[in-house]
């Protein structure tokens, strides 16, 4: 499978990866999900006429490509499909947990939707490809960390020694470097092939590009010792997690995509309101689908404890409202640090309206009852 330059700037926890990668999964191998039969009318909350239209468009596909990872623009659509809000709304929506590469499929119009890391990943698929808009941005808390030895006490300290980091560097990391006033040149960079944050406790790396809620929060956990270096601790910016759809649906299915964003916000808020519960059925999805090794409970509340903050702070205000303004400090980036060529513009990479319009004022719109 090949990776797209975007799906190089993202991973998850060692037994995450590990799991889907050793699992080889086929496509369609988790995609089934309990409550992904279709709707009849009796079940709907809106009216025949929108239930038609939403029933017409078809089966829905969204790629999880971190399978059954507590993140936002993730774990929303597996609660929305748990909770029946997908069924209330009349989409028809299969998921697709096996790891696969969501940009890749939504491009191609095999899949409709799939979350990303965030705005630069984004914004290095869309140098590539012309059919992908992004609809909702959860958050501005950039959402990598450079974690290491102890014995770091800043990012300085890295000079002469060693910088491990999966696929490549991210824009955010290397701003991060550049901010410290780390001469890159006298740093060694290693590819790592374990995603085993105690490598930087046993001195096998000196530090290491980690996801903040994942690697970091394991050594925590385990009361291992260790350094972390954030990126708003040397001043730099970015966005936490995207949902993008694939344009030509978009275009033809303005309605029917936004009443999927609908759902899956109306479950994202569940389950800020409710995490032990929304965590609960989380793990117990992954454990149904022969992934509960890889999420593990204790895992998920983890990195559900620290990325729902990350919304719950967002500059956007509302759960998955985006701007023009919150993408231009991390397409400053991208600019400056990868090699993406032809970058379009960030309002041709993503639609600020559709899910601001779900919104009246601070509340999410949900149909009342049948009109």
């Amino acid at each position: 499978m090949a990776l797209s330059p975007a799906d190089k700037t993202r991973f998850r926890t060692a037994a995450a990866l590990t799991c889907v990668l050793a699992a080889t999964l086929t496509l369609g191998a988790c995609a089934a999900q309990p409550g992904s039969g279709g709707t009849t009318s009796s079940d709907a909350a809106i009216d025949a006429d929108a239930c038609r239209r939403n029933k017409d468009a078809g089966t829905i596909t969204y790629i999880s490509g971190y399978g059954y990872s507590a993140s936002a623009g993730q774990l929303d659509v597996f609660l929305a499909q748990q909770l029946g809000y997908f069924t209330e709304l009349c989409l028809d929506v299969e998921i697709n947990a096996s790891g696969a590469n969501g940009q890749q499929l939504v491009a191609s119009g095999q899949a409709q939707f799939t979350a990303l890391g965030s705005a630069s990943d984004v914004m290095l698929a869309a140098a590539n490809s012309k059919n992908l808009t992004a609809v909702a941005t959860y958050g501005t808390t950039p959402p990598f960390s450079i974690f290491g030895n102890e014995k770091l006490k800043s990012l300085k300290d890295l000079e002469g020694g060693s910088l491990g980091y999966f696929i490549n560097l991210t824009p955010i990391a290397s701003a991060m470097l550049d901010s410290a006033g780390v001469d890159a040149s006298k740093v060694e960079k290693i590819k790592m092939t374990n995603y085993d944050p105690t490598v930087v406790v046993r001195d096998q790396v000196d530090a290491v590009v980690g996801y903040a809620s994942n690697q970091p929060e394991a050594l925590r956990a385990a009361k291992q010792p260790f350094s972390e270096f954030l990126p708003a601790d040397l001043g730099v910016k970015g966005t936490y997690n995207v949902m993008e759809v694939n344009s030509r649906f978009l275009a033809e299915h303005r309605e029917v995509a936004a009443d999927f964003m609908r759902a899956s916000l109306k479950a994202l808020r569940y389950c800020l309101d409710e995490s032990d519960a929304c965590i609960d059925t989380l793990a117990k999805l992954a454990a149904d689908n022969n992934q509960g090794a890889a999420f593990p409970r204790d895992q998920l509340a983890r990195t559900w404890a620290v990325e729902s903050e990350w919304v719950r702070t967002s500059a956007g205000g509302n759960p998955g409202v985006q701007t023009e303004k919150m993408w231009e400090p991390e397409y400053a980036l991208v600019q400056k640090y990868a090699d993406a060529k032809k970058l379009p513009t960030i309002a041709d990479m993503m639609d600020a309206k559709l899910v601001a319009g779900l919104y009246d004022g601070d509340t999410l719109i949900w149909p009342e009852a049948k009109k």
